[in-house]
Formats: C-alpha cells, sequence, structure tokens
C-alpha cells in the first residue's frame, strides 16, 4: 500500500511545496480544502477516510493574515484557524488507524516584540494584541484534543522564505523597484526559515517519535530588517535602496490593504528544542538561503 499524508489547507504556498516534496519521496498526497476537487471541510466522511492509515497530518489551513484587521477579517481569521483544527481533531477521534503525527501550523508571533532579547519555546514571553490572541487559541483548540493514537507538534513558525511565492515576491518587488531600504527603525528582528528547512523539521519530527509539544520553527540566526535588506539588495545587485519609514509604511498599508504589523512587529525568535533535539539546519544563515531562492544554488 502506498504511504500516504494528509495536507490540510494545501493549497498555498507551503502547502503547494509540502505536495510535491511528499510526491517525489512516493507519498500519495490527500488535501483538504475549501474548494473542489480537494476534499472539502464539511465533508466529514471524506476527512475520516483520508486519514485513515495515513503516516502523517499536517494542518496548514487558515486565512492569510495579509489583509486590513478590521472585524470581519478579524473573525475569519480566527475562525479559520480554530474551526478547521476542531474539525481535524473531531475526525481523529473518529479514524480507526489514524495517523501517528498530527502536525498543526502556528506562528512565531506569539511571543511578544522584542528587540531585547531572544524568544526561545521554554523562556519565551507570550505577547499581547490581536494576532497573540489568535495563536494562543489556535494553540488552544489544537492541544485540547486528548489523542490515544496521534502525537501532536505544534509548529510556530518564522516568516518562510522560498522561492516560489510567500512574502519574497513583495521584497523583491521592492529592491526591483529601488525601494529596498530599511523599513521603519529597521532595528526590528526578522526571523525567518527556509521552506526546505521546514519540510525537513516535519520529516525529522516524524521519525522522533518521542518528541510533542510546541516547536519554534525559526533559523538560528535571526537578523534585522536592516540586515535582510542589506543581504537582499546585494543578493540582487542593487546598490541602493530607498528606505521606508513607519508614516509611509501606515500609508502604504492603507492602500494595499494589509496591516504594518507584519512588517515592523520584532521577531525574534529561535529554535532552541529543535537544535537541542539535533536537528540540523540546512539554511542557516541568510545568505545561503537567499542565493538558493533567488538562484537555485546550495
Amino acid at each position: 500500500m502506498k504511504k500516504k499524508v494528509v495536507l490540510a489547507g494545501g493549497t498555498g504556498f507551503i502547502g503547494k511545496y509540502f505536495e510535491e516534496k511528499f510526491n517525489d519521496l512516493g507519498y500519495e498526497v490527500k488535501i483538504i480544502s475549501r474548494k473542489s476537487p480537494h476534499i472539502t471541510w464539511d465533508n466529514n466522511a471524506g476527512i475520516i477516510e483520508a486519514m485513515e492509515n495515513a503516516e502523517i497530518l499536517i494542518n496548514l489551513a487558515g486565512k492569510s493574515v495579509d489583509c486590513r484587521y478590521n472585524t470581519k477579517n478579524k473573525e475569519e481569521i480566527l475562525k479559520s484557524r480554530t474551526e478547521t483544527t476542531q474539525i481535524l481533531g473531531n475526525a481523529l477521534l473518529e479514524c480507526e488507524n489514524p495517523p501517528p503525527l498530527w502536525v498543526n501550523s502556528s506562528t512565531a508571533t506569539i511571543y511578544r516584540h522584542a528587540e531585547d532579547r531572544p524568544m526561545s519555546e521554554e523562556r519565551g514571553e507570550i505577547g499581547s494584541g490581536f494576532s497573540v490572541e489568535v495563536a494562543k487559541e489556535w494553540e488552544k483548540s489544537f492541544f485540547a484534543f486528548q489523542l490515544p493514537k496521534t502525537r501532536q507538534t505544534a509548529l510556530r513558525i518564522a516568516i518562510v522564505l522560498g522561492g516560489n511565492g510567500g512574502v519574497m515576491t513583495p521584497f523583491k518587488n521592492l529592491v526591483k523597484f529601488g525601494l529596498g531600504g530599511v523599513q521603519g527603525s529597521g532595528n526590528q528582528k526578522f526571523s525567518w526559515i527556509h521552506i526546505e528547512d521546514l519540510f525537513s523539521i516535519i520529516l525529522f519530527l516524524k521519525e522522533k517519535e518521542e518528541l510533542s509539544g510546541v516547536f519554534n520553527c525559526s533559523s538560528p540566526h535571526p537578523i534585522t530588517n536592516r540586515e535582510f535588506m542589506d543581504h537582499l539588495r546585494k543578493a540582487m545587485n542593487k546598490k541602493v535602496g530607498l528606505s521606508s519609514p513607519k508614516w509611509m509604511l501606515e500609508i502604504g498599508a492603507s492602500l494595499i490593504r494589509t496591516e504594518t504589523e507584519l512588517i515592523l512587529k520584532s521577531r525574534w525568535v529561535i529554535p532552541e528544542r529543535l537544535e537541542r533535539e539535533g536537528y540540523k539546519f540546512k539554511f542557516n544563515k541568510i545568505e545561503a538561503a537567499l542565493q538558493q531562492i533567488l538562484y537555485g544554488s546550495n
């Protein structure tokens, strides 16, 4: 019988990458999504059938936070995370042979704005505000399930960098059009992870059957916004980049219907647990990550 993996919310930037990688490894990939031809969220029998005898369930579902935080969007951002998590947990309870590992997305944004020290799983301080509340509720809905046959891990994922989409597209455009200077003060920390490492972490957790709970998924070498933009300009051979002060970002964010928090929050997150357990990052420095993303070189 072919190995099987279930990707919930598997149609976005990360999901498409994971689907391709799992296909390359010989897995049958079942995708749960809002739209056909995939298994839809209201198809409980289909979800249970997909999960039966699968090796891993990976939940990436959730409305993009790249939007204005008005009341409607806030409700959708929260519901799209907690409700999908609850649907999956309930379906797992109905499975005869559920996957032995359930990996649920969370976010490194759960920690406070930090310019003074890095946040680890054990010593990190949970922040406040809308994004943090979403992250807390998301994890709460996940860990509310007591699953006798399934191990649960929540990944507090930093900003994911990869070649086909995600945040690299707007950042590359800024540099291309001469606007690749610092955003805001430039001192805010930019915690990041290469998409290939994110995939490898899931395979690592699959093999390490004694591990469960929360893991920070971020490179061990976070940088400042200023350093990130410097490296990106250098990698793209652009000498000059105009900076964007906070007031300009506020105007721009309003025009493109997003929030400045996505750029201005200082996320200083380190993957203490993963490193302690022996995970070795392929892309631990930003220079190598950008070279691979922009030019395909490892």
